[in-house]
């Protein structure tokens, strides 16, 4: 165990000095580590994800990119862009020859932010004090992440026991709203309604139904005075996660977290308290619905948690397509 402080060697930051005695996993698993958390995710826990799969029932959890209806986005964040390069007009126009022997092909491309649909985040992506996961310098950023980029993540991948918490429907709503917060007590109430318990090592799916609104309310309003709903920042629920050694947390908002609880005063303070200095990785904008809806169902709320993002050299984060399997 790594009693060393997450916090920058001047301490000097707002959040900083709100971590400043927060608990850390740095040097944990040696000074050039770069999936962090993700670690406790060992074969007896990938078999531990296996035993959960009882019925055979598969979903996958990315939101559509390119949706017509609007992709979720963080504002200032442009869609993607999927592109047509070659069709059957193409071949019409006389832009190109059919194959030898007669067989034509279509061909596209994407433009979009690695972090522009359901993605996850590499542990260097957010910093304070000048200094990332595990120590390493901020300087690292520059020009691509030199460590503690998203590619270990994705050569790694992601397998366990994930446990599903609908914190809209423990809360009496069908989605969660503007600036509503969950603690840690939240977390447990849930999970003792759903009658789920939530072991040590696993992946934790929060379903707070928030992004969804963006197709019934349209981008004007549901950006609008932006502030998503979520966790938000307590000593209590930074040592749970840490005593429970959660490797990954997952959620269907953009930031997995409130931005800014006014209470605090500090933006995105878990990025900082948990991917920062516990190496928990973030699994964010995932689209949980329909699993929620079975797991409502079937009274099933643990699974097969299975993810690799995109192998994107030197990138913050990227895209991924999550399996839960039942």
């Amino acid at each position: 165990m790594c009693d060393k402080h997450g916090h920058g060697a001047s301490g000097g930051s707002e959040v900083g000095k709100l971590l400043s005695d927060a608990p850390s996993n740095w040097g944990r698993w040696g000074p050039t580590d770069e999936v962090g958390s993700l670690n406790f995710l060992t074969n007896l826990e990938v078999l531990r994800g296996v035993r959960a799969v009882r019925q055979g029932k598969v979903f996958t959890c990315g939101e559509v990119i390119g949706n017509p209806n609007g992709d979720p986005l963080w504002p200032g964040r442009a869609p993607a862009k999927r592109e047509t390069m070659i069709d059957k007009d193409s071949y019409v126009r006389g832009d190109l020859p059919s194959l030898p022997g007669g067989a034509e092909f279509t061909d596209d491309r994407i433009e979009m932010f690695l972090q522009g649909s359901t993605q996850f985040d590499a542990l260097g992506h957010v910093w304070y004090d000048d200094k990332l996961w595990n120590g390493y310098p901020s300087s690292d950023t520059n020009g691509g992440l030199k460590n503690a980029s998203i590619l270990p993540i994705s050569e790694r991948g992601v397998v366990g026991r994930g446990v599903l918490l609908d914190m809209a429907a423990y809360k009496g709503k069908p989605f969660l709203d503007k600036g509503d917060l969950l603690h840690l007590e939240d977390l447990l109430g849930c999970a003792e309604q759903q009658q789920v318990k939530i072991e040590k090592h696993d992946i934790l799916c929060l379903r707070l139904g928030f992004l969804q609104l963006l197709r019934v309310q349209g981008p004007e309003t549901f950006y609008k005075d932006f502030l998503e709903p979520g966790l938000t920042y307590s000593p209590e629920l930074v040592a749970w996660f840490h005593e429970m050694e959660i490797p990954c947390l997952a959620t269907d908002t953009i930031s997995n977290e409130t931005e800014l609880d006014p209470a605090i005063g500090v933006q995105i303070p878990l990025h900082c308290a948990l991917m920062r200095n516990l190496g928990i990785a973030f699994n964010e904008v995932c689209n949980f619905e329909e699993l929620n809806k079975d797991c409502h169902a079937d009274g099933q709320w643990d699974f097969l948690y299975a993810a690799a993002p995109l192998k994107v050299t030197e990138a913050t984060g990227a895209p991924v397509n999550v399996l839960a399997i039942k």
